[in-house]
């Protein structure tokens, strides 16, 4: 069974196109789960079915609380399942998707997490891989698939625009870090899970359309912020103390240049600061209280 995995902020109208990109019920064996991360929202509702379950998040759990509320649920009803977890603002490009998931994994049983291709609506390859180089603290995307006919290629990470895990590798229920808002939380989960020993590709077999950033540029500070934390948190967690302090000082020095040119951006970019910096002392705390116990 394939479970799509969809976390609504305010974007009904988008989920509804996102729906419609997809095969029917009535021919393919496929379940939709929405999380509710708005729960003010109701028109929502107005989706669900047998087939489209809606689970309302008392608050904003951001995208690692909602994957995780709706990744538990499923892993509950069927630990072996695929689940691909979808942008609200992307849809599929094939009708016959389906079928070649299924074919794929078949032939691929030992990838865990599986990143697909993704483009724009206007053919332009938005991801197709992700690197990571630790001594240098460069997260970047690359285009691995373009001059390359393999079915996959092994990457350092993969985009949470359209992120499918496979179940049956996994002992226990894999868990989104919520210390991630938003932002950063897909390159922690391959990070982590590949340090366990999960291998972790992208594929051109099949991908998505997505209009990239049409939610979150509605919230220009907030993107920032979150971005800013997740990626010094991500920089603190894999890489060492000299690369991070290098990047956040020059993280802040820009910050402070476009003050008076991009206020928003500025200000996004120190509060993140912030809450990074909260968040490390207040993980430095529970490790001192550990040692005591």
């Amino acid at each position: 069974m394939i479970y799509f995995l969809v976390i609504n902020y305010y974007s009904t109208n988008l989920i509804k196109k996102l729906i419609h990109s997809l095969p029917s019920f009535q021919n393919h064996d496929y379940k939709i789960v929405i999380v509710n991360n708005s729960p003010d929202d109701d028109s929502i509702y107005h989706l669900k079915n047998e087939d489209i379950l809606i689970f309302n998040a008392d608050t904003n759990l951001g995208f690692s609380g909602g994957c995780n509320l709706g990744i538990t649920w499923i892993y509950n009803q069927d630990s072996q399942g695929i689940i691909w977890i979808i942008n609200p603002d992307a849809y599929l490009e094939d009708e016959n998707i389906l079928d070649k998931v299924h074919l794929f994994f078949k032939m691929y049983p030992k990838i865990s997490i599986l990143g697909t291709i993704v483009h724009t609506p206007t053919g332009k390859i938005w991801f197709a891989g992700g690197r990571f180089i630790p001594s240098t603290g460069a997260i970047s995307t690359q285009d691995l698939l373009t001059h390359t006919d393999a079915d996959y290629v092994p990457c350092d990470w993969i985009t949470g625009c359209s992120f499918i895990i496979n179940l049956a590798n996994f002992d226990e229920c894999p868990q989104f870090d919520i210390a991630y808002f938003l932002y950063y939380e897909d390159f922690d989960f391959c990070r982590r899970y590949a340090n366990q020993g999960h291998l972790i590709a992208v594929t051109k077999q099949f991908g998505v359309l997505h209009q990239p950033s049409l939610i979150t540029n509605r919230y220009v500070f907030r993107k920032i912020k979150n971005s800013t934390s997740g990626y010094l948190l991500s920089l603190d967690r894999y890489t060492n103390s000299l690369i991070l302090n290098l990047r956040l000082i020059r993280l802040i020095c820009y910050a402070l240049v476009l003050i008076f040119v991009k206020p928003q951006v500025a200000f996004g970019k120190l509060t993140g600061v912030l809450m990074y910096w909260r968040h490390r002392a207040i993980h430095s705390t529970l490790k001192g209280d550990k040692r005591s116990d």
